[in-house]
């Protein structure tokens, strides 16, 4: 199983990430994984607010990079509007969504992240943007959701530094709602989003629809996946990539 799901509380569903031995890494049996367990969650009207983690008390390190070598334009785009329909689901989703972050959410992890209406996180965790390291632009969404949580002043910078931001920053950057203990972040969300199913549900769709805009997230999500698919094929990512392996400074 690479998605696990359960219900630890009423109205609650939690879905988690379960790939342990890749650092609960996105790939196509994730992706697969999510976008079904989220829809049913969509359409189950005993559902009334879900969470999203990892197994393993860790989120996600983020794409699988090794797998995004050798792929041409077509087929990078084809992977990255894959994703990206995770991210749109999630971003309209009528119900309310809470992540919970343990230990860290890197890459596409922190961006699933941030799509959550609320996001809980581990004081010992971070979330991290290795995308410019790399020679790739944001995407998941981030090129919307880290804007609208910092401003783009410090998006571009936090982009720019490839950034790993610690909890205590996270909170002071609002880009994580709550910080709670390590091993209170499960409970935590759990609450939050038994809390949160007591809203009302047509309300609280209309609500969230009105504040979030799907055309612009669409048009935001499609600029993304042309844009990174070029990324993916240039050269900037052959060496950034050369570079991750070899754990050394990029040189572009």
């Amino acid at each position: 199983m690479s998605v696990a799901v359960d219900h630890p509380a009423p109205g609650v569903a939690r879905i988690r990430i379960d790939r342990p031995d890749a650092r609960n890494a996105i790939n196509d049996a994730v992706r697969a994984g999510l976008f079904e367990a989220l829809a049913e969650a969509k359409a189950d009207p005993a559902v009334r607010a879900v969470v999203i983690g990892g197994m393993n008390r860790m989120f996600s390190a983020g794409g699988d990079l090794p797998s995004m070598v050798g792929l041409d334009e077509a087929a990078a785009y084809a992977r990255l509007r894959d994703g990206h329909r995770i991210a749109a689901l999630v971003w309209e989703y009528p119900k309310p969504v809470v992540a919970a972050v343990e230990k860290f959410a890197v890459g596409a992890g922190a961006g699933l992240a941030l799509l959550a209406d609320e996001l809980v996180m581990g004081e010992g965790a971070m979330l991290g943007f290795p995308f410019a390291r790399l020679g790739l632009l944001l995407d998941w969404g981030l090129s919307g959701t880290l804007r609208r949580r910092v401003g783009p002043e410090t998006a571009l910078r936090l982009y720019a530094a490839a950034a790993s931001v610690k909890a205590p920053e996270a909170l002071d950057l609002r880009l994580a709602d709550r910080v709670v203990a390590d091993d209170a972040v499960a409970d935590t969300a759990v609450t939050r989003a038994s809390n949160l199913a007591n809203v009302a549900p047509t309300a609280f769709a209309l609500a969230k629809a009105r504040q979030r805009g799907g055309a612009d997230a669409a048009l935001e999500l499609e600029r993304e996946a042309r844009e990174q698919a070029a990324c993916l094929v240039s050269a900037e990512f052959a060496e950034g990539y050369a570079a991750f392996r070899e754990k050394r400074e990029p040189r572009f």
